[in-house]
């Protein structure tokens, strides 16, 4: 089968999905396994530097995923620029899909701002010679410093609203290929043109 440049839908179809489940799964790695992985070690100061250390060598493949799934859910726009106009339920669809991966992206950006800022301030602590108590990478106990605990709370929140957008988008992408189908391309057509 030969693939012309105006038959890219199911090339961009592939890369919007592979990116969306690459962040998805990262994340929801990143929440159950990297952050809670540090309470296996003894001193707070290395559950921090553990987890941080492991967010900074998937960051790079997390944002590929995320730039793959706003890439390429423009170019799904595109392709389906038809269907906006003519098909019921879809542009209400598709914008709700899109502000779900913006507001996602913007998510992940600030739950690893909180990333760093709690690194930055244990590292402060440690040159101090303060004694640094966490239970895990974004759980505080009683004894942590406040600064570091309030920026803890602020990644775990963060962190679990995460994969909650990045699944909303595959969910939302899953109806939109959906109405593709013959008989939801022309029920969505139907009850655009007829009343009621």
């Amino acid at each position: 089968m030969q693939v012309t440049a105006t038959d890219n839908h199911a090339i961009a179809q592939a890369v919007h999905d592979v990116g969306s489940a690459l962040w998805f799964g990262g994340t929801v790695m990143g929440v159950a396994g990297v952050n809670k992985s540090g309470s296996d070690l003894s001193q707070g100061i290395d559950r921090i530097r553990v987890a941080e250390s492991a967010w900074g060598r998937f960051s790079p493949v997390q944002w590929l995923g995320i730039g793959a799934t706003l890439l390429a859910g423009l170019r799904l726009t595109q392709v389906g620029g038809r269907r906006l106009a003519l098909q019921k339920g879809f542009a209400s669809v598709g914008a709700a899909k899109a502000g779900t991966a913006v507001v996602g992206a913007a998510a992940t950006a600030y739950a690893a701002y909180c990333g760093n800022k709690i690194g930055k301030l244990a590292e402060e602590a440690q040159r101090r010679g303060d004694h640094i108590e966490v239970k895990d990478a974004t759980v505080p106990t009683p004894r942590t410093p406040a600064q570091i605990a309030t920026w803890q709370r602020r990644q775990r929140v963060a962190q679990y609203v995460v994969p909650v957008l990045a699944g909303a988008n595959i969910v939302l992408g899953s109806y939109l290929v959906q109405s593709y189908r013959t008989v939801a391309t022309a029920k969505g057509v139907l009850r655009r043109v007829l009343p009621g």
